[in-house]
């Protein structure tokens, strides 16, 4: 027989699930903890904090660390945007937000960039680590090195994409300094956290920050992030006139409760900030490599054993006489040959516009060395192999005999030398890469005959790159040599002594 519930007995079942719907399962939920930083990015000082230096876990706003030290690698001439990154099974296998990256797949780094950047893409962040350190694990280490460095205390990092794992936590004020940092070490990729849409590749993607960047006046980035365990987190930045603000929140209900959160704090902010302040940018970080491990206690190193005595003296063999000596000759694999061909064509379009004399004879003598390098080479050595004879009537400045006229002086050729004067130099800039560096080098060269001729070509490495200089040159030249290079468009600056 078939029991018919009455129609209170249904209205009372309805509100039990209602309250276990709506009231238990939250209060059973645990909330994250919410915390807060808002500082002046001109100076850096503090308008507001709540829990700032309590650690959370920081979600995906650990990528903002990411795209830094991708930013540094490229810098550094580690990478270029170019690179063509092999997608691994463990990039391929992270969970979304992610790109839709395949095992094997390659893509360049560029577009993982956008596509972390933009959409906070877990397979693209991971891919980026690998590339540039070879595993994620190798990376985590230098994203904490470089927290280090940036003064992020109580940061610890554990993977590139910032999903929950043990140990992998931040604060609030750690989150805005990073924050700071991408702003002023490397702003001409800030341009990336303000786009809504991006091309990433294999697809067009749209910004998870669109609403807060859309709806807030001077907003541009910076990065969201969002996990259950982390809530919802954002780190932004916003320019008003002379003013900008950075804001970190942490751990928001909702994607419209946190948006409506930072917004409050960001005028406040530019509320308490002074319309005018001198702009002290924070101090880029000098790149710390990694620490080569030491051997356990009472392992046994390596024994290298110097054997100091000579006990044998080969003879060296005689030099080959006969005009069939082997030759030297450089490789065509060495890059010489495209770094010329490159220069030369450069330095005819501009004599083309402005043409000299001088720059058409380098070119054409350039030219044909690159078109045949190993047979100019090898007719120069088999022409040097056997000294003409010294014409009779030479005689020696030694051996001149003596003679009662006033004989005639002598002019004596010498070479370029950096002393009298010649203590000055040129820079054409400071590039990625040595390669680059040189290159550069060797089309000013051909391109500017007339004044810097004679000069030394040197490329000089330094922590921020590598510096394209011309060197052993009087003022007076150097000068002149700037001058006329400005005059092309060419970056360039005098070198002084010392």
């Amino acid at each position: 027989m078939k029991v018919r519930r009455s129609q209170p007995a249904r209205f009372g079942l309805f509100i039990l699930a209602a309250i276990w719907l709506f009231v238990l399962v939250p209060m059973s939920a645990k909330a994250a903890p919410y915390a807060a930083y808002v500082i002046d990015a001109r100076t850096g000082e503090v308008l507001h904090a709540r829990n700032a230096e309590t650690r959370l876990h920081p979600a995906s706003l650990t990528k903002m660390m990411t795209l830094y030290i991708a930013f540094q690698a490229i810098e550094r001439g580690e990478i270029s945007l170019d690179t063509k990154v092999k997608i691994s099974q463990n990039a391929a296998a992270e969970p979304p937000s992610k790109l839709g990256l395949k095992t094997g797949q390659t893509i360049a780094l560029r577009y993982l960039i956008r596509a972390a950047a933009v959409k906070s893409a877990n397979d693209a962040a991971t891919a980026i680590g690998e590339a540039i350190s070879g595993s994620e694990a190798k990376f985590a280490r230098r994203m904490n090195r470089t927290a280090k460095q940036l003064g992020m205390t109580r940061t610890t990092f554990k993977n590139a994409h910032g999903l929950t794992e043990s140990g992998h936590q931040s604060t609030a004020r750690d989150m805005t300094v990073m924050g700071r940092h991408l702003l002023y070490d490397y702003p001409q990729y800030y341009n990336l956290f303000s786009r809504i849409t991006a091309d990433a590749g294999v697809r067009k993607v749209s910004h998870t920050n669109r609403r807060f960047l859309n709806s807030y006046k001077g907003a541009d980035g910076i990065k969201t992030g969002y996990t259950r365990a982390a809530g919802f987190n954002l780190t932004a930045s916003a320019e008003r006139g002379n003013e900008r603000v950075i804001v970190t929140v942490f751990g928001g209900k909702s994607t419209t409760s946190r948006n409506a959160k930072v917004a409050e704090l960001m005028d406040l902010g530019f509320r308490r900030s002074p319309s005018s302040a001198p702009l002290r940018k924070p101090q880029a970080p000098a790149y710390v490599a990694e620490a080569k491990p030491e051997a356990a206690p009472g392992a046994k190193g390596k024994t290298i054993r110097l054997i100091r005595a000579v006990k044998t003296s080969h003879r060296p063999k005689l030099r080959p006489t006969t005009e069939e000596s082997p030759v030297l000759v450089a490789s065509a694999d060495d890059g010489i040959s495209d770094v010329l061909s490159s220069a030369i064509a450069e330095a005819v379009a501009q004599a083309v516009e402005t043409p000299e004399a001088p720059v058409e004879v380098a070119v054409a003598s350039a030219a044909s060395i690159v078109s045949q390098p190993s047979q100019v080479v090898l007719a120069a050595a088999k022409a040097s192999v056997r000294p003409t004879l010294r014409p009779k009537g030479l005689v020696l400045i030694g051996e001149q005999p003596k003679s009662n006229k006033a004989a005639a002086p002598q002019e004596v050729i010498t070479r370029v030398s950096t002393s009298g004067g010649r203590q000055w130099g040129v820079n054409v800039g400071r590039y990625g890469s040595r390669y680059a560096a040189e290159k550069v080098l060797i089309k000013t060269a051909l391109a500017e005959m007339a004044t810097l001729d004679g000069s030394l070509r040197k490329v000089i490495r330094k922590p921020q790159g590598f510096d394209a200089n011309f060197l052993g040159m009087t003022r007076e030249t150097a000068d002149l040599a700037c001058r006329r290079l400005k005059a092309r468009n060419v970056s360039c600056f005098m070198i002084g002594p010392g």
